[in-house]
């Protein structure tokens, strides 16, 4: 049996309308104008220090404190956190044949872990992972390979199977030297032939076929 860990916002859910809206109410309160959805994709995942960086260089907010807008931001976003997320299709079943099959399931995400938590827990996911390892839960974040190390530690021995959908998933797979499954449905923004996957899919429909095949190659 295998230590499959997912990356969760993109991957697993649809957060993407939540983000925004907390992204916006945060920029609300300091009287700027709201972004649209593509453009707050388009920073999604590498944490919220981070997406709140890339949403200063956006709008030229240098002269903000960084500090205070991540903690307003992340207010925001803690306090709603899945009122406009989803789960992608299939998703549920796939995560119910791999723990039946026996496979030890975990959550690496740069999402801090409460919000993660949340979701996990408001959209019937929790019972299916055994770890949940958050952005501010270890001292580094995706695309170190040592955020996915320590995810895979607390599961315990075996191989490592990570499954993730954006460009900074692919690197950290990649710098981990671990086979990648790649979901095409979500936040990526480079071609999917320019990242690092031992396998792509678009539906997890037949993902623990897909599962077994990659792990018994």
């Amino acid at each position: 049996m295998a230590n499959i860990i997912f990356d969760l916002d993109g991957t697993l859910i649809d957060s993407a309308a939540d983000i925004q809206s907390a992204v916006n109410k945060m920029l609300d309160d300091i009287g700027q104008p709201a972004l649209d959805l593509p453009t707050v994709i388009s920073f999604i995942g590498q944490g919220v220090p981070r997406l709140v960086e890339q949403v200063m260089d956006h709008l030229d907010l240098s002269h903000r404190d960084h500090s205070a807008l991540t903690q307003s931001m992340l207010a925001h976003y803690t306090a709603a956190p899945h009122d406009q997320t989803s789960v992608f299709s299939g998703v549920t079943h796939a995560l119910h044949a791999l723990a039946q099959a026996g496979h030890r399931l975990g959550i690496c995400t740069n999402k801090p872990y409460a919000p993660a938590l949340g979701c996990l827990d408001a959209l019937g996911l929790s019972p299916y992972f055994d770890v949940v390892v958050g952005g501010d839960s270890v001292a580094v974040k995706k695309p170190d390979p040592a955020h996915l190390f320590a995810c895979a530690q607390m599961l315990g021995g075996g191989p490592i199977l990570f499954v993730g959908d954006s460009d900074v998933d692919a690197e950290t797979a990649k710098r981990a030297g671990v086979p990648f499954l790649l979901f095409t449905q979500g936040y990526r923004k480079a071609e999917i032939t320019d990242l690092y996957h031992t396998a792509a899919f678009d539906s997890y429909s037949n993902f623990d076929g897909l599962v077994r095949k990659v792990l018994s190659t």
